[in-house]
């Protein structure tokens, strides 16, 4: 009966469609000094154009004789995605992606690989996984192998109470928004013992797709207004690109404040307040951002700088969000990693009680270098009860983070304890991961140090050398010529001759009229000192070329 409907209803449409007068393809106007050759059926013209499968091909992109303009296009592109800018996988990135498939196809250059220095991916740059973390993965993601006798017991343990947690014992399951119930407790004891007994609520830990999705998600908490109301976000300069692209693509504003390069990239609070202040005229600030140990600077934050921090959030009523993804990585022995969270407690009450703070973990630097696992956390501190029922809200948006992450995260959390059969052979493995990223964050310093015109403070944690560079005057001028900025002008010419691929400074932010550019120290000893040597020829071969080498004696 339906069908008879539905074939009586076809006919009633095509009756009245048919008093309309039929337009063929003839009739249509010539596009570009093309007329249009009539293929099969009359084209008829009913408010809609009904083509037959021929016809349609001919006039893909036509509508009313006319070429059918895209909906999305550069002009009607959201003006605040294309303000966005990624340094890390910029231009020099895709350039350097150009080179290496040259050279797959026998292209000829004065090098046989291009080393890519410009992203701290450990696993890409050789580093070998944790065994321990690996085995608790594959458990979770393969349970069959629990029976098997090559896992050890305390892996085959956690692996079961991770799964325990997750829907139907499947990793392939969705957890809850917020992450796996018994990881957010791992985290939260985790974090009371690495700040000696400060409390944890796991009710405040949130699992993530990496640092940088809880960075964003809390931004979009925080950023709100218009004009002068906009929401001001303090950021390093330099700073790591995440923030000042979150920061475009939600049309808040960026408020610089310079960290002290004279001074190992120390935090200045009097740098705070100019920065403060001078935002205030045009903006509201409301949140303050600070990377410890530092990304791309390497220095690992004092406790005073910490406290001197806190204390102008509070004053200034300022959102802190403390970005702490590489605080297992501290080379320098004269340096240690505290918490935000530590100190905001050592501070007392009325600070601890009151000033708003979330920081951040991830599974994609440290010791593992779990990049691709996509798994992290953010612990939330004095949110406000309904606003934090408006993150779960925002979380659930995305569903959950990816489990694999999430068990992966639960590992580092959770390593294996002294007397546990795991326990010998993961902190060895974590020793030399560590000890190596030491010994080549002293060697990066010494050997640039070495290079004419070439400044390199000492990369105290994290992952990254960030060296100054001078640039000859007639470099400048070159580089300007060329429409490029002066350090994008020095890291293509180094790519080009050398393969080596670094990120300008210019990426990060840096002060005007100084040079820099970002390399990873993560690459194997020898490859490093390679690079290194490199980078000494090619500086000392630009010096030349720019006739600076007599300007740099003087």
């Amino acid at each position: 009966m339906f069908r008879l409907q539905s074939l009586a209803a076809r006919s009633l449409i095509a009756g009245a469609l048919d008093q309309y007068t039929p337009l063929t393809l003839k009739s249509l106007p010539s596009l570009n000094g093309v007329r249009h050759k009539s293929q099969g059926p009359t084209v008829e013209k009913y408010g809609q154009m009904r083509f037959s499968t021929a016809e349609a091909k001919i006039d893909a992109g036509l509508f009313n004789g006319k070429l059918r303009e895209r909906i999305l296009s550069m002009e009607t592109l959201n003006p605040q995605v294309k303000a966005v800018e990624y340094a890390v996988r910029g231009p020099i990135v895709i350039k350097a992606g150009e080179i290496e498939r040259g050279l797959e196809e026998g292209s000829t250059k004065p090098f046989s690989e291009v080393i890519k220095a410009n992203i701290g991916d450990a696993h890409a740059m050789g580093q070998q996984p944790i065994t321990f973390l690996r085995q608790v993965v594959a458990l979770c993601t393969f349970p069959e192998l629990m029976d098997s006798p090559s896992f050890p017991e305390d892996a085959k343990w956690r692996a079961r109470r991770i799964l325990q947690g997750c829907g139907g014992y499947s990793l392939g399951s969705y957890s809850a928004s917020q992450g796996v119930e018994c990881i957010r407790k791992d985290i939260a004891a985790y974090i009371e013992q690495r700040d000696e007994g400060v409390p944890s609520n796991w009710e405040d830990v949130f699992l993530t797709t990496g640092a940088s999705d809880g960075i964003m998600t809390i931004l979009r908490l925080l950023v709100s207004g218009k004009g002068s109301s906009r929401t001001g976000v303090m950021i390093p300069i330099p700073q790591y690109p995440l923030y000042s692209a979150a920061i475009s693509e939600m049309d808040a504003v960026q408020i610089n404040y310079y960290l002290d390069e004279d001074n190992c990239w120390a935090l200045d609070i009097n740098e705070l307040h100019r920065a403060y202040q001078a935002a205030k005229q045009h903006c509201q600030p409301r949140v303050i951002c600070i990377i410890n140990p530092g990304n791309p600077t390497g220095q690992v934050q004092s406790k005073k700088c910490i406290e001197e921090v806190l204390h102008f959030a509070y004053q200034e009523n300022l959102f802190v969000l403390s970005d702490e993804v590489y605080q297992d990585n501290v080379y320098a022995s004269d340096c240690q990693f505290h918490s935000f969270k530590k100190v905001l407690y050592e501070m007392g009450p009325e600070y601890f009680n009151s000033v708003e703070l979330v920081s951040f973990h991830s599974t994609s630097k440290g010791y593992t270098g779990e990049c691709g696992f996509r798994g992290g956390y953010m612990e939330v501190i004095n949110m406000d009860p309904e606003v934090k029922a408006q993150l779960v809200k925002l979380l659930s948006v995305r569903l959950c983070p990816p489990l694999a992450g999430q068990a992966a995260m639960d590992v580092i959390v959770n390593p294996p304890q002294p007397d546990e059969p795991s326990f010998k052979q993961f902190y060895q493995e974590k020793a030399a991961v560590l000890g190596a990223l030491a010994e080549k964050a002293k060697l990066t310093e010494q050997i640039l140090n070495a290079v004419p015109g070439i400044k390199c403070n000492p990369v105290q944690g994290a992952m990254y050398a960030f060296p100054r560079i001078f640039i000859p005057p007639k470099a400048v001028e070159e580089a300007k010529a060329l429409g490029m900025k002066p350090d994008m002008f020095y890291c293509l010419r180094l790519l080009e001759e050398t393969g080596i691929c670094v990120v300008p400074g210019s990426g990060f932010g840096q002060k005007e009229g100084t040079y820099h550019f970002r390399m990873t120290i993560l690459p194997s000893t020898e490859k490093l000192k390679v690079l290194l040597g490199k980078v000494h020829d090619f500086q000392v071969k630009f010096l030349q070329e720019f006739s600076a080498v007599e300007q740099l004696e003087r």
